[in-house]
């Protein structure tokens, strides 16, 4: 029998990487799109100075702080104060009117990376007058972005480009009121905080942990190959109460997922939807 050609050899090589991870630490990757799956793990292997993706496995294996440094370079945390704000536009003229007849509202930012978004939400729900009668829980796979979401401190170079995306989201104020310079960066207000949980949570291995009238899930599932998807999705729905308000990003579709007959468009361009079966 001829030995396996390079290609073919890595290939064994990652997908026995990504079982060891999922059976020794729980995380799973073994469904995520390979392609891009690849270039991280060749950076993480570079940034080790190590040669090969078995001498990687070895390592993570045997070494926990390797893993948490595997998980910060594979996670992807391209994230953004009102990030895409046509879309914030669209959620305060389609859904923000829905979310009024609610006496309570429950969100759920899944794959909240550094936590840019969802102080964003916050800001938006709080001066449409909502804020004080939402929860949102905003979890992430990876526990060091989940803990610079809570700190809520953010790079002073970046809230000129910040200040121009809340504009054209509908910003109603001065952004500057709601965060506080300071020498170690621009730190958002405490009363943003109060009705935020942050928390770990894996959209792959984790089960649903409420029922929510508001679900956001955007650019995520692109990391995930069609299988992973179809899971995520039916996390997705069946955490999301009737008539609960799904989001995608600009990228990611209903269309040929299971559940795509379950839900109608509130704004198709912006991927807002709202789920419409019992």
């Amino acid at each position: 029998m001829l030995p396996p050609r390079p290609n073919e050899l890595e290939d064994i090589e990652v997908q026995l990487l990504l079982e060891g991870i999922y059976r020794y630490y729980g995380f799973d990757f073994r469904n995520y799109a390979m392609a891009s799956l690849k270039r991280r793990i060749w950076n993480v292997i570079r940034a080790e100075n190590l040669t090969t993706v078995s001498s990687l496995q070895d390592r993570i294996l045997h070494d926990k702080s390797c893993l948490e440094r595997f998980l910060l370079n594979l996670t992807v945390n391209v994230t953004s104060m009102f990030r895409d704000p046509s879309f914030y536009v669209a959620f305060r003229t389609k859904a923000i009117p829905l979310l009024r007849t609610y006496p309570f509202i429950r969100i759920w930012h899944a794959g909240c990376s550094t936590g840019e978004e969802v102080y964003s939400m916050a800001i938006m729900l709080l001066e449409e007058g909502l804020y004080h009668r939402c929860r949102i829980y905003a979890t992430d796979m990876n526990e060091e972005v989940v803990k610079k979401a809570k700190l809520g401190i953010y790079p002073l170079r970046l809230m000129q480009e910040y200040t121009q995306l809340y504009q054209l989201a509908g910003g109603q104020k001065a952004f500057s009121e709601y965060y506080t310079a300071n020498l170690d960066g621009a730190m958002f207000s405490p009363s943003l905080k109060k009705n935020i949980v942050f928390s770990a949570h894996n959209l792959v291995t984790d089960s649903s942990f409420n029922e929510f009238n508001v679900i956001f899930c955007r650019n995520v599932l692109i990391y995930f190959d069609k299988q992973l998807q179809d899971k995520v999705h039916k996390l997705l729905y069946t955490s999301l109460r009737r008539f609960g308000i799904l989001g995608l990003g600009k990228h990611e579709s209903l269309i040929s997922t299971p559940y795509q007959s379950n839900y109608e468009a509130l704004d198709a361009s912006e991927k807002l939807f709202r789920r419409v079966t019992p």
